[in-house]
């Protein structure tokens, strides 16, 4: 950690470290905290790249409040205005929001308290700030700041593109005086310059937090019975809050529906519901505990909830970016957390006809297969996970010690016979077959679309009894990552080989592969924080705070997080002045709960 005081030697400094300790509750800025503020602070334009759970929204609060005028934070979702603006309010900060769940007699209101100069921070949505009224109501204030949030989504190369963030940079042209700050947890190069040319941020501070989590365990399958693996991921997170992401809205229903008749309290999102029962099944998830949302991708951005303890992919994901940024919505507490994935060749082949059917230009569809290339590399690494994540987005590190290949190291075998034999099957067969018809081949079945083809005279039918089925896929699978298998989505995810493979199939080059793995992630988990003779003042800490969220129509995360009760429930502090040192509980808060909080440590 690192106290502003340390690098900041100006009345700036103290009065940021001021806020951050009596309002926020917190003793230091963490990493680059210090820094943002300072820069933002006084004036200065910021791109700002810090991890899911890193304090983002701190490095733009603090500098509003310390600017005169108000803080305008343009974010993408109603979901996390609400839910921001009510943690705000419960820190006595003067906050409000502008969106379409609004009256417009409550929108009148928010609109002159903003032009009145009442509101410190003022959340509004890039379609509503764009609008001619917005723009007109931002002429006639002093903004403290602009506050670009998910700044990724301007990006088109990048894995969550909302058109609407593309207008932003009317922000520089009208208002070159207001300081901006983009914000985001996800971007690698290509991206990040993006984000600076289309936002028009180049003469922006660039900070780069590490974007490792070292709280989370990544744990990678091959995919079997994924109903079955999936439940026996989630027996270990019974009454866990989690999200479980599919490719489909079919399969999040089938999924959600499935897990409901284990008795899981499990909820399908995807965009084909209507608003209220998404809006009602969200709602849910950031209140209670222990929901699991069965969801598309459409759900997840900017949710703040800090205690999701696992995010499970069904399918496989676009990108590294889009892996990230969905298992990043877990363990935001810094306590551990898991991110757990099952994957398979259909997976491969279904991803790459979703980008060759995209509506794009060939460039977009170029650097759309290499993003994909770069996550199978990481699905079918035998190294450390954590590495390969990480040098993505240009960072190093050692083996973290804390993913499934560094808990289990896989085997590798000599595949080079195995391979050219797989090569040869899809070869000989017409390269007009999937993966299914040519392991049938290889294996000798004599399945009737093996014979109505006279495949089964074929010499390499029967060649590869020595593997199973299992192995096969695996084998397949393998060639296709590395680049000497191709998937033809225009012939129904028919195998072909590629240029690269002909000295494979000579065996002039020697080819080392993953055995299929017998472990489905069961590796020891990581406990959690008062497990032991602390658990149940945390359990009864835990009860105190759902009945003052419920009483608020809040989550209640934002009456105070699980990380603060956990070190209450540890540190048992007997006193105001004792309760005021632990993290997250500052001035207001204290007054507001400190009585309480003693009662209930008392009594337990």
């Amino acid at each position: 950690m690192i106290k502003v005081r340390d690098s900041v030697n100006t009345a700036a400094g103290d009065a940021a470290i001021s806020l951050l300790n009596g309002v926020f509750g917190y003793p230091a800025f963490r990493g680059q905290q210090a820094a943002i503020v300072e820069s933002v602070g006084a004036g200065g334009d910021a791109l700002v790249l810090m991890p899911t759970g890193g304090g983002k929204s701190l490095c733009y609060q603090i500098p509003a409040l310390l600017r005169a005028g108000t803080g305008v934070v343009v974010s993408p979702l109603i979901a996390l205005m609400h839910d921001q603006v009510a943690a705000l309010r419960e820190l006595g900060i003067a906050a409000a929001y502008l969106n379409s769940s609004l009256s417009a007699e409550d929108a009148r209101a928010v609109e002159q308290d903003f032009l009145a100069g009442r509101l410190k921070l003022l959340y509004v949505a890039p379609e509503r700030l764009l609008t001619p009224r917005f723009l007109d109501l931002l002429a006639r204030v002093e903004p403290a700041l602009f506050a670009i949030d998910e700044a990724h989504c301007v990006s088109q190369w990048g894995h969550d593109f909302r058109p609407e963030y593309l207008g932003l940079n009317v922000l520089h042209e009208r208002f070159p005086g207001v300081p901006r700050i983009a914000l985001t947890a996800t971007a690698d190069a290509l991206t990040r310059q993006e984000i600076i040319d289309r936002l028009d941020l180049g003469a922006a501070r660039i900070f780069v937090a590490s974007f490792d989590r070292p709280n989370i365990r990544y744990t990678i399958v091959e995919k079997a019975d994924s109903r079955r693996q999936l439940l026996a991921f989630l027996a270990e997170h019974r009454g866990e809050a989690g999200i479980v992401y599919c490719g489909t809205r079919r399969r999040v229903e089938e999924t959600a529906e499935g897990l409901a008749a284990e008795g899981l309290d499990a909820l399908p999102y995807h965009a084909g519901l209507d608003n209220e029962t998404r809006r009602r099944h969200q709602d849910r998830f950031l209140r209670e505990d222990g929901v699991v949302m069965v969801a598309t991708i459409a759900f997840g951005m900017g949710i703040d909830k800090p205690d999701v303890r696992f995010v499970a992919h069904l399918d496989l994901p676009r990108s590294i970016e889009g892996y990230y940024q969905e298992t990043g919505r877990a363990g935001r507490d810094g306590l551990p957390a898991e991110a757990w994935m099952a994957w398979g060749l259909q997976d491969v082949a279904t991803q790459r006809r979703f980008i060759e059917e995209a509506e794009s230009d060939e460039a977009h569809k170029r650097v759309a297969h290499a993003k994909l290339d770069a996550l199978l590399g990481l699905a079918e690494c035998a190294g450390c996970r954590r590495q390969v994540l990480l040098a993505y987005f240009g960072e190093t590190s050692p083996p973290c010690g804390n993913c499934d290949n560094c808990l289990e190291p896989p085997t590798l075998w000599d595949a080079t016979e195995a391979a050219r034999k797989a090569l040869s099957a899809v070869y000989r067969t017409g390269q007009r077959y999937g993966a299914g018809h040519v392991i049938d081949v290889l294996l000798g079945k004599a399945t009737d679309k093996v014979t109505q083809r006279g495949h089964e005279r074929l010499t390499v039918f029967g060649v590869g009894a020595e593997l199973d089925d299992r192995h096969w896929r695996s084998v397949l699978r393998q060639l296709v990552v590395k680049g000497w298998l191709a998937v033809d989505h225009g012939a129904y995810g028919a195998l072909k080989l590629t240029e690269a493979a002909r000295p494979v199939l000579k065996g002039e080059v020697p080819v080392l592969l993953r055995e299929p793995a017998r472990r489905q992630g069961k590796a020891k988990r990581t406990a959690l924080p008062a497990a032991g003779p602390d658990a149940a003042l945390f359990e009864a800490l835990r009860a105190w705070r759902r009945r003052v969220a419920e009483a608020k129509g809040v989550p209640a995360y934002v009456i105070l997080h699980d990380a603060t009760l956990r070190e209450i429930a540890a540190r048992r502090p007997d006193s105001l002045d004792a309760l005021a040192d632990i993290s997250g509980v500052g001035a207001r808060k204290l007054e507001a709960y400190g009585a309480d909080l003693l009662q209930v440590i008392g009594g337990n």
